[in-house]
């Protein structure tokens, strides 16, 4: 439930929406808009984690994961930021989580200076405006996260690049018909399995099983 008290004297709910709510009208072709967040996990030795995940809005796909033991600064966001996205170029827009002073650092600002992009923030209280990265982060909990185990930063991004594959290869999306976020990208789609000639593959280390045309 909105509540104007969360807002300055001088911005009204529909500005703050028109303003900022606007940015999803700025995915209208892959790359042009990425969604950036942080989460943490711990390991089966219990050391804490924490994991920055980059999604391309249109295509839904997961650009790559970025991951950190312990506290993350100004210096490590950086780090962790241009791995995940090493290879995979650079959008014209970042959306950033609301306000979190991580994003504020002036390492992590002429970081994107140099790289060209442009920063969005999200709303402040308002999940609603960062919502498919948050859902994807859900995702990758429920799905994968409480079903396996990892002992370290290494093991942890072998596993997420694993995870990775799948959801964006083979993980269909209702939204998108049925399509994977690598055929929304353009990628050529998969044969369709024969229900009378297929085989089982298997994805995340024997997690998920799908049927292959054979």
């Amino acid at each position: 439930m909105w509540s104007d008290a969360y807002l300055p004297r001088t911005t009204t709910r529909d500005t703050m929406i028109k303003d900022r709510l606007g940015s999803h009208l700025l995915d209208t072709s892959k790359d042009s808009l990425w969604s950036v967040d942080l989460f943490c996990c711990e390991s089966i030795i219990l050391k804490t984690h924490w994991v920055l995940v980059v999604m391309d809005q249109f295509t839904r796909r997961i650009i790559g994961f970025g991951v950190h033991r312990t506290d993350v600064d100004g210096v490590a966001l950086c780090r962790i930021f241009n791995k995940a996205i090493c290879r995979m170029g650079t959008p014209k827009y970042l959306s950033t989580i609301d306000h979190d002073s991580l994003f504020k650092f002036h390492r992590w600002r002429a970081n994107l200076r140099i790289l060209d992009v442009d920063e969005i923030k999200s709303i402040l209280y308002v999940p609603l405006s960062h919502p498919f990265v948050e859902r994807l982060i859900g995702t990758v909990r429920r799905d994968f996260l409480d079903h396996t185990l990892f002992w370290n930063v290494c093991d942890l991004e072998r596993k997420l690049e694993d995870f990775k594959q799948y959801y964006n290869c083979y993980r269909v999306h209702s939204s998108f018909n049925s399509f994977t976020p690598a055929e929304t990208n353009g990628e050529a789609p998969f044969r369709e399995a024969d229900l009378k000639g297929y085989q089982w593959q298997t994805h995340c280390r024997g997690l998920y099983q799908l049927p292959l045309a054979s």
